[in-house]
């Protein structure tokens, strides 16, 4: 009843343009019948920011002298860990079953072999539902083309950063990887005062000049004041009463690089997939999207990130809530 009735107003404040109203999440008009002549379809675009937790979406219209306008902001939350866990749980209830029936022998080697392109539930989740919401936004709006973030992060590099080999790295784009890996590892805060929205600098937990090394394990973010502070101090000594954060910072610095690792897995995955939507498909890095976003001034969100990606002239309306 709610429906219908919202239907009628919205049919008779439009002159007689009649309306139908399609979906109520996300909340969602469709004209389905225009009596202005020469009317078209705007140019709209979907542009990606493919993440480990998180993936950005933004629907944009595409403006002369390749601005975009922001209609819509999305950020799918993804279900990677609590599936691996889902996973796991299985796995040893199996187990303990098997070996409580005497009659059954173990079954080790009864797996298939693996194709090329395999993916695990917990990866290939991030992609389905990466493309299934893409299909979504393809049914309620005319889309033309998609644009996604093709980042690749090089794992020798981020474990040891004197690698033979790692010339490549001096250009403009020199440390991005590092950096960008730190800011999502710490959560874009200090490590030591939980500081947000300032400018982080890369902190050694072991200080370099009593033998620390570069390693991405050696590596932590604090703000201007508390690297100042702690110095060439060791960790232990500068957090001697705070126990709990030294706790804290050592088992975050040991954290394996999974996040990296499940991006590296999934990129072409998810360029292949789109590929199948028969549109154009415009791939960038991740280092075009971040000079898009200082060159714009924009804030660093997963949504926002996405509506940066690729070549942007201008960008206008971004400063919507985000679904």
């Amino acid at each position: 009843m709610e429906i219908n009735h919202l239907e009628q107003k919205v049919q008779k404040s439009q002159g007689g343009s009649k309306r139908l109203l399609n979906k109520m999440l996300p909340f969602t008009i469709r004209i389905v019948d225009l009596k202005a002549e020469n009317c078209a379809f705007q140019a709209l675009r979907v542009k990606l920011d493919p993440g480990s937790k998180e993936t950005g979406i933004a629907l944009v219209r595409e403006t002369e002298s390749s601005g975009i306008a922001v209609l819509n902001l999305f950020e799918l939350a993804h279900r990677g860990q609590q599936i691996s866990e889902a996973l796991t749980s299985r796995r040893g209830h199996r187990r303990l079953r098997r070996a409580k029936l005497r009659y059954r022998s173990p079954r080790f080697d009864n797996r298939a072999n693996q194709q090329s392109g395999w993916l695990a539930p917990s990866l290939k989740h991030r992609v389905d539902t990466t493309l299934a919401w893409v299909k979504r936004i393809e049914s309620l709006t005319p889309i033309s083309a998609i644009s996604t973030e093709l980042v690749r992060f090089n794992m020798q590099a981020l474990e040891n950063p004197e690698i033979e080999g790692a010339q490549y790295q001096q250009g403009t784009l020199a440390g991005y990887e590092m950096r960008e890996y730190l800011l999502e590892k710490w959560g874009r805060t200090c490590a030591y005062c939980d500081t947000k929205n300032v400018p982080l600098q890369i902190e050694h937990i072991h200080p370099k000049s009593q033998g620390g090394s570069n390693r991405i394990s050696n590596l932590t973010l604090a703000c201007q004041c508390c690297n100042t502070k702690k110095s060439a101090l060791p960790i232990e000594v500068f957090l001697a009463k705070q126990p709990e954060r030294l706790k804290h910072i050592k088992a975050q610095a040991k954290r394996p690089l999974k996040d990296a690792a499940a991006l590296n897995s999934t990129r072409w995955a998810l360029v292949n997939a789109l590929k199948t939507h028969e549109l154009a498909i415009e791939t960038a890095s991740g280092g075009r999207t971040k000079f898009n976003r200082h060159q714009f001034c924009i804030p660093k969100t997963h949504a926002l990130d996405a509506a940066c990606v690729g070549e942007v002239g201008s960008i206008t309306d971004w400063q919507k809530p985000t679904l």
